[in-house]
């Protein structure tokens, strides 16, 4: 069965940010505690060791989610309960990394691909064999032809097939698998769809940002990133590798 999405170095960059990150934010952490002990002390003798309790113990619990992070990356197989834990910390700490990647001059489209390269690598890691049924495409409105008269997003057989855009092929797809297939015109109504159809598994075409924030959002639910082509520009007519999209569905859905 082929893969979701081929292994790329580029899941390395947001790796090597994240591990960055976790180790300024204990040094911030630290430094903090410092500054503050005495003013706690006065407060009570023990309060900056409760408060150096509870900061050690966070730290310790996200070091062991970023390390399950590293271990999933190199291959390793993850408990899915680990996981969890593992996304928790990475939700946890996507914030400084943003930050130090920008100190680091790494634009943030870069660490966002690199954010759902790992991502990608992560949910291929589990093996998912799931109903078509249960699962849902997820594509932006404005992968339809901005001169197209047929309206898709809220009833896509509306959609001709006529060739012009991705949406037709995208369909057939669909329709071949069996799987859902919702075009959305943004985020909120992306996630009322995936509350109504309450998929096992999510395929999403979408900009870095969108998808990076759609993942975040629906975790636990794995999500499929691919991302879109904008030869026009963000937001009109974009295009999708239809035939990367197949094969990350056919990577993920039981035969039938």
């Amino acid at each position: 069965m082929s893969a979701i999405l081929p292994a790329r170095p580029r899941k390395r960059l947001f790796l090597g940010l994240t591990l960055a990150g976790f180790l300024v934010s204990c040094a911030v952490a630290f430094a903090a505690w410092r500054l503050a002990s005495p003013g706690l002390s006065q407060i009570s003798p023990w309060l900056p060791w409760v408060v150096a309790a509870a900061l050690a113990l966070l730290v310790l619990a996200v070091a062991f989610g970023v390390g399950l992070i590293i271990l999933a990356a190199l291959g390793f197989p993850v408990l899915t309960v680990a996981q969890r834990l593992a996304w928790w910390a990475l939700n946890l700490l996507f914030p400084v990394v943003i930050t130090l990647g920008r100190l680091l001059d790494f634009d943030r489209p870069r660490i966002e691909r690199s954010f759902i390269e790992l991502s990608n690598h992560l949910v291929r890691g589990r093996s998912l064999h799931i109903s078509p049924d249960r699962v849902l495409i997820l594509v932006p409105h404005c992968i339809q032809l901005d001169l197209c008269n047929h309206r898709i997003t809220h009833k896509i057989e509306n959609c001709k097939q006529c060739g012009r855009c991705p949406v037709g092929d995208l369909l057939r797809i669909a329709l071949q698998l069996g799987v859902h297939l919702a075009v959305v015109p943004g985020g909120t109504l992306a996630r009322q769809v995936v509350k109504s159809l309450r998929p096992r598994a999510v395929l999403a075409i979408a900009c870095e940002r969108d998808l990076v924030s759609g993942i975040q959002d629906i975790f636990p639910l794995p999500v499929v990133g691919v991302l879109n082509d904008r030869p026009n520009g963000p937001c009109c007519n974009t295009t999708v590798d239809v035939d990367a999209v197949e094969r990350n569905l056919r990577a993920i859905v039981a035969p039938r």
